[in-house]
């Protein structure tokens, strides 16, 4: 395997760590360096704020799944592995060079149909690697054994946040050679549930974004969160939103009209009433033995933790168990070790890319009311008077 072969299978070839994430956020050798000439490919939804207070949320939450469906569609059809990070009114993404135009004029497709069916600009940026190293921020890279199935990619430094930073500028511009193989293909990418539940004996579920004052003390200080929860909420099992019993499919045209302006642009008869039809035959399909295995793996597969040089995290719980976090939480903030933003809900909110019913399928989680978005909210204050 050639030298360039190597670097471009560079995140395949990390190892999954199956140790606790407490440990390994303060275990610096295993994090590796990202390679200079990958790409940092960023996308925002503008004011974003605004949409969600708009009632917009579940759309915002789609638009951010359609950057990640459009980017791993484009990645596996190169037979390439990479980083992802869902926050709610966005996604960034770590990717080699050969499939940067690709994805980019992939993206930009996806920001005409956000406008002309939404009137909402999604912002579309990226950042070389190289740069960030130059400015003097790091991106050092894990992989984290999150359940028995599901392995997601952990991030100290404050590189992403850098990049973020710069492609939400306003003079940033985007550099790539158009071609005449633009394409946007978010296939795989639905919206089929109803907002869910905590499961039974909890009552809320918390948003919560929380950052390191100091960059070199990143994992050990995410460490110390991270223990918080184990301690205070128990394991990462026990805290999911997501079970089975709340699951429940909505099969409304309203839903499926969301998903295919999103999905293509458009709405397409066909494909709507197929689907419709599809989804209230759901009942059944779930209660065969494959349906079961499925819906039991979308637990394992729901994407509630985002670790991006922030810690990003859809829990559920009590009140109780949320004001001792929230005690414990202040204590660190008064020590100036972190700044946190935190956001409640009754509900959580869930987006789907299903490539693979039988195989591969990422949910990704947000609290209801657009909880990453708000909690995101209560942190630039915090930092606004700080």
């Amino acid at each position: 395997m050639t030298m360039n072969a190597l670097n471009e299978q560079f995140y395949s070839g990390l190892p999954v760590n199956e140790i606790s994430l407490s440990d390994l956020l303060r275990a610096d050798h295993l994090f590796f360096r990202v390679p200079d000439d990958w790409l940092i490919v960023v996308t925002d939804v503008k004011n974003s704020t605004l949409a969600v207070q708009s009632g917009l949320h579940e759309t915002v939450n789609l638009i951010a799944t359609g950057c990640i469906v459009a980017v791993l569609n484009i990645a596996y059809k190169n037979h390439l592995n990479i980083p992802f990070f869902f926050g709610g009114d966005g996604a960034t993404c770590i990717i080699p060079p050969s499939i940067l135009n690709a994805v980019i004029q992939s993206l930009i497709i996806h920001k005409e149909n956000t406008f002309n069916n939404f009137e909402i600009d999604l912002r579309v940026g990226y950042l070389a690697v190289s740069e960030v190293y130059k400015q003097g921020y790091e991106l050092k890279l894990s992989k984290f054994k999150s359940s028995a199935t599901f392995s997601i990619p952990v991030v100290l430094g404050n590189g992403l946040m850098f990049a973020e930073k710069i492609i939400k500028g306003e003079d940033h511009r985007l550099s790539i050679i158009k071609s005449d193989e633009e394409n946007l293909d978010l296939e795989g990418m639905q919206c089929r549930w109803d907002r869910i539940a905590p499961p039974e004996n909890y009552d809320e579920v918390i948003s919560l974004l929380v950052v390191a004052m100091n960059e070199q003390q990143q994992g050990i200080v995410f460490g110390k969160v991270v223990k918080l929860l184990d301690e205070i909420y128990g394991t990462s099992q026990k805290r999911q939103p997501i079970s089975i019993a709340r699951l429940k499919l909505k099969g409304t045209m309203s839903k499926l009209d969301l998903e295919m302006r999103v999905k293509f642009g458009h709405i397409r008869f066909i494909y709507g009433l197929y689907n419709f039809i599809m989804t209230w035959f759901g009942w059944y399909y779930f209660s065969t033995k494959e349906g079961k295995t499925y819906l039991s793996s979308i637990v394992d597969f729901s994407d509630t933790l985002v670790i991006d040089g922030r810690i990003n995290t859809v829990i559920s719980g009590t009140g109780a168990q949320r004001v001792a976090l929230e005690n414990e939480l202040n204590e660190l903030e008064k020590a100036g070790e972190i700044k946190y933003g935190l956001f409640v809900s009754k509900e959580s909110v869930m987006s789907c890319y299903v490539p693979d019913a039988d195989k591969a399928h990422i949910h990704f989680v947000d609290g209801a009311e657009g909880g990453y978005t708000k909690a995101a909210g209560v942190l630039k204050l915090k930092s606004r008077y700080s």
